[in-house]
């Protein structure tokens, strides 16, 4: 989760995803998708194929995606999921 801390150490810009953020921020961002088993995952190409679709969408604002509520990185490794507004 963001601190006020962060929007005065860095600009969020709309665009960016949790890894963009500050080092504790991105941490967290790793302990919850190392629960995901690798066998759920989405292969690595696809995961960053998607993750480049989110950065482009008029719907992700400061990591979150608007459509659904989910932190884009989140919404984007499970192998099965989809985008709430079909892109990927």
């Amino acid at each position: 989760m963001l601190t006020e801390n962060h929007y005065n150490d860095k600009k969020i810009c709309r665009r960016c995803l949790l890894r963009d953020f500050a080092e504790e921020d991105r941490k967290v961002l790793r302990k919850y998708l190392e629960r995901i088993r690798q066998e759920d995952r989405a292969e690595d190409a696809e995961y960053e194929r998607r993750l480049a679709v989110c950065r482009e969408c008029g719907f992700l604002f400061e990591a979150t995606c608007l459509a659904c509520g989910c932190y884009a990185e989140f919404r984007a490794l499970p192998k099965h999921a989809r985008c709430p507004k079909k892109r990927w």
